[in-house]
């Protein structure tokens, strides 16, 4: 018997689901946050719990300069991919959106989902965007060491982080641009779980934003991805392809 659990009922009017098989208790959940969505979100909301400096929830993300493609939608593509990976090799997969068709939710919301399920990773997945086009690089993201906020969930992130940069930058072979701890970031300081922000490229790079936009770099984007999570997990990656 499969039971379907409802996570904060309707986000940006889409009901979240999780399905929860029978061996539950042993397959850890990862929350595979697509960046953005279809429209920004230019509401305000704190930036961490009892903070009085707000943020805007959603600046909408950037879009290829030679595709022209949303980065809500290439997020998208490559979680969706991930999630047929991670299911395959036994992982329980929470998606914060499924479709590419309303405003954005916002980061507490995200990290609220990550928070509601426990996961053992909340991996949020982005593409870059510079007023300079010859930047490039596959860059991960991670929460900064703060007391009250992330002192529980540094070291894990930190750790996710660093192997999950490793085999995106393989897999996609951009230029590796490295780790960078952020104290600004919504939906790291609300997460209660390890959280990474993944910036696959650069899509006002003309080459990275080509490749990117192709079939055959969304599925390289997913198994680097799928690989560094199940290493972040201990468990095999063979099954990542």
């Amino acid at each position: 018997m499969r039971l379907a659990i409802v996570l904060g009922a309707s986000i940006a009017g889409v009901a979240v689901l999780a399905s929860l098989g029978a061996g539950a208790a042993r397959s850890p959940v990862i929350v595979v946050d697509p960046g953005h969505d279809a429209y920004a979100n230019l509401a305000t909301e704190p930036i961490g719990p009892g903070a009085s400096f707000r943020k805007i929830k959603d600046g909408g993300g950037t879009r290829g300069v030679v595709s022209g493609l949303p980065e809500a939608v290439l997020n998208l593509r490559v979680a969706l991919r991930l999630r047929a990976l991670l299911e395959g090799a036994g992982v329980r997969v929470v998606m914060t959106r499924t479709a590419t068709e309303g405003t954005s939710m916002g980061n507490i919301a995200r990290a609220r989902i990550a928070n509601r399920v426990h996961a053992a990773l909340f991996l949020r997945i982005h593409a870059d965007g510079s007023v300079d086009p010859r930047t490039r690089g596959t860059h991960t993201l991670y929460p900064a060491f703060r007391n009250g906020w992330t002192d529980d969930i540094y070291a894990a992130s930190k750790r996710a982080a660093t192997i999950v940069q490793s085999e995106e930058v393989r897999a996609l072979g951009f230029p590796d641009a490295g780790l960078q701890e952020r104290t600004d970031y919504t939906g790291f300081n609300w997460s209660n779980v390890p959280a990474i922000l993944v910036e696959m490229g650069f899509m006002t790079n003309p080459t990275e934003d080509r490749l990117l936009a192709t079939a055959v770099y969304e599925q390289r984007a997913a198994v680097g991805l799928c690989r560094g999570t199940l290493r972040f997990l201990r468990r095999s990656d063979v099954r990542c392809g």
